[in-house]
């Protein structure tokens, strides 16, 4: 076997890995799993799964996101397998999760700005829109964080002590919707991007989302002091000295770096990884990536590339399955000390 698969949950900083998640060591078969799991479910049309590139609805200037929090486990019930995670991984059967029948389903809504004009006219540019991969990542990590799951995928406790940075974050959906559980929230992209970030980031502290409801969330906008955007390119610091790098990065390292739906364009592969590499403190901060399965050669570029960054095992890689509903992997990173070791 070249993944072996965890027989207890497995604590990587904030993040803390389901028992179903396996240790990745061969990007080949990783990514034949994956997409041999992906042909064969079958969505309710009829369809292999495949869908286009993913964005939600590129035409609108605005759009409004409604986000399902789902009921709130009963107190006392088995939270091991509670929301977020719509079904087992390989091989693995779900714990019976105790619900409160007498709990109302909450809701969340946001609105978020879009660059139409910008996903059309600015090459390369595919930030300016909200794609999917953001919208129900979100959902499942709110669904946890809404239930109190403490053996979620983020510890809550641990999350709120945290800062967190995102990587190519687009139109900032994932900070606006997840910086009140963190004690700080770093939103980057490439410059053209911020200022629409920045925006939805004002939008909805100025415009909260609304009391709390039979069906609403008692959600509390993002803080201007919680959350910072700032302008971060990968390829500038792939190519920049050491000393220009500590320039252009946060100050203060990542407790967890968020990267979701960032895979999409070979020539992006390289500093992708080396921003990753550079950002990620040893001993200290867990790497959460989600990726969209399209181009199954470009998703096997990026996990190689990355398990390649490790030649002497010091990076740990570890692929969760289930919590997704969709067309996603999700894999968690963490570098060693050598205080740990590598086993």
């Amino acid at each position: 076997m070249s993944s072996s698969q965890a027989a207890q949950p497995i604590v990587r900083g904030v993040v803390q890995l389901p028992a179903n998640s396996t240790r990745v060591v061969d990007a080949d078969e990783e990514v034949f799993l994956l997409y041999t799991d992906l042909a064969a479910r079958k969505a309710a049309d009829g369809s292999n799964g495949f869908r286009g590139l993913g964005h939600i609805d590129s035409h609108e200037d605005t759009l409004t996101i409604t986000l399902n929090l789902g009921v709130p486990a009963k107190p006392g019930g088995d939270l091991g397998d509670a929301a977020g995670q719509d079904k087992p991984g390989r091989g693995v059967h779900k714990k019976r999760v105790r619900s409160n029948r007498n709990a109302v389903e909450q809701t969340l809504e946001v609105e978020i700005l879009q660059d139409k004009t910008a996903l059309r006219s600015r090459k390369g540019d595919t930030g300016s829109v909200v794609w999917h991969a953001s919208v129900d990542f979100a959902q499942a990590v709110l669904q946890q964080l809404h239930a109190k799951n403490t053996a979620g995928l983020l510890n809550p406790e641990q999350l709120a002590a945290s800062h967190v940075i995102e990587l190519g974050a687009g139109t900032g959906l994932l900070a606006v919707v997840l910086a009140p559980f963190t004690r700080h929230y770093t939103v980057t992209d490439i410059d053209d991007l911020v200022p629409l970030i920045r925006k939805n980031i004002a939008r909805n502290h100025a415009n909260p989302p609304g009391a709390p409801s039979k069906r609403r969330s008692s959600f509390s906008p993002p803080s201007s002091s919680k959350i910072t955007a700032v302008p971060l390119d990968w390829i500038e610091i792939r190519n920049a000295s050491a000393t220009l790098r500590r320039k252009l990065v946060p100050a203060e390292p990542a407790d967890l770096l968020l990267v979701v739906d960032c895979i999409y364009h070979p020539s992006l592969i390289p500093p992708l990884l080396s921003t990753i590499d550079y950002l990620a403190v040893p001993g200290r901060t867990a790497v959460v990536v989600v990726v969209e399965l399209r181009a199954e050669d470009v998703v096997r570029e990026f996990l190689q590339g990355w398990l390649d960054l490790s030649p002497a095992g010091e990076w740990e890689i570890w692929s969760v399955s289930g919590f997704l509903k969709g067309p996603y992997a999700i894999w968690i990173g963490w570098k060693h000390t050598s205080a740990e070791g590598i086993s």
